[in-house]
């Protein structure tokens, strides 16, 4: 029993994943992001992917804000109905505000063309929360594809070569960190 507990301890010390994939599951699931977590798991990097990691009985919330905090890097995959999430805006609020390195994917999509709009079923405090994340996520360095004129394989090997170099940078701060004394 000592030894399942020890296991158990171990495991919970590790991190969830490396790369937390944060999308609009109705826009994305079954292409870029599907694609992106297929590729970056033969590559060996352990990513989430709320469809692939999750299963019945999980409590939301927890599964997944337990998967970003525990998460080196983050791709945000953007796409038209994205803001139109609230769990999106929940995940990227969240990424931004753990200060992870985010990858931004524009998915038949213009940074300009995100906004987050008041419905009035969402508090000021959690609009603002949302807006603020958009923006720094909007400004931040990232890749574009058209879904009828792009090229797929192209854009895989871009988008999981960007995730493997900011997954480095992140390993090396870190290491940079624990050597300071």
């Amino acid at each position: 029993m000592q030894r399942v507990s020890a296991t158990l301890c171990r495991k919970m010390a590790r991190p969830t994943c490396h790369v937390f994939i944060n999308h609009r599951g109705i826009d994305t699931k079954r292409n870029i992001a599907g694609l992106l977590y297929d590729r970056l798991t033969a590559m060996g990097v352990k990513s989430f992917l709320d469809s692939m990691n999750m299963k019945p009985g999980d409590k939301l919330f927890h599964h997944i804000d337990r998967a970003i905090v525990g998460s080196k890097v983050g791709v945000a995959v953007f796409s038209p109905r994205y803001c139109e999430s609230y769990f999106c805006l929940h995940e990227l609020a969240l990424l931004m505000e753990s200060k992870k390195k985010v990858v931004p994917i524009f998915y038949d999509v213009k940074p300009s063309q995100l906004v987050v709009k008041d419905n009035g079923t969402c508090p000021a405090k959690e609009l603002r929360r949302f807006s603020l994340a958009l923006e720094e996520a909007k400004y931040t360095v990232g890749l574009t594809f058209d879904p009828l004129k792009g090229d797929w394989s192209e854009m895989l090997k871009d988008a999981s070569e960007a995730v493997i170099m900011n997954l480095l940078e992140v390993e090396e701060e870190s290491k940079r960190m624990k050597r300071k004394p």
